[in-house]
């Protein structure tokens, strides 16, 4: 079994002096809600396997560690520095590669290949179905017009339905617990489409 603790402790730590303070959505508050998220998601959908179980973890808090040296396709630098930390501890091959291709599922569009892929993208964008999504879209609209990959200017709300167009939870639990707050979001966002247009 994997050092948990210790894993934990020693990327946190490297997140936690590397993130620019630009990060205002992919920061350490992140990636500890997805860590959060994954877990509770994984126990509902019957994952017992220990090892299952670890790999999930590992892959929430090594998710979004590409950020450190790149915006845009992070995940690719995220399984990079999984490489090369993950086996400082003990983590064989066969699981690193595990939990790169669980990080590697986060990449948007969606397109998870198994059940533990299935649940790390819905604990990554859990926010969409929950209490405090609009304080948590503001935080995310911030980072991006900081690193340049939207414009001030740019219509958000229109910005965010087409994400959710694109958009699905794939786990029951997902489906069931933060589907239809999902769906309230969207209707307003659309419903305020439709005003700014009258």
């Amino acid at each position: 079994m994997a050092d948990i603790n210790a894993i934990k402790s020693h990327i946190l730590q490297i997140l936690e002096k590397g993130l620019s303070d630009s990060l205002t959505y992919h920061n350490i508050n992140h990636t500890l809600d997805v860590e959060k998220q994954i877990l509770i998601i994984a126990a509902s959908e019957g994952i017992t396997n220990q090892e299952d179980l670890e790999d999930l973890q590992i892959a929430a808090l090594y998710h979004d560690t590409g950020f450190l040296q790149i915006h845009t396709f992070h995940e690719i630098v995220s399984c990079e520095l999984a490489r090369k930390y993950l086996s400082e501890f003990g983590v064989t091959n066969k699981r690193i590669d595990n939990i790169c291709n669980i990080i590697m599922a986060t990449k948007f569009p969606h397109e998870p290949q198994n059940l533990l892929e299935m649940i790390m993208c819905d604990a990554d964008l859990d926010y969409l179905g929950r209490d405090g999504f609009y304080e948590t879209s503001n935080k995310l609209r911030n980072e991006l017009i900081a690193y340049q990959i939207i414009k001030p200017e740019t219509d958000w709300n229109e910005f965010q339905i087409n994400f959710f167009k694109k958009h699905n939870f794939f786990t029951n639990t997902s489906k069931e617990k933060r589907g239809a707050e999902k769906m309230a979001r969207y209707n307003e966002l659309l419903k305020n489409q439709i005003n700014k247009l009258k």
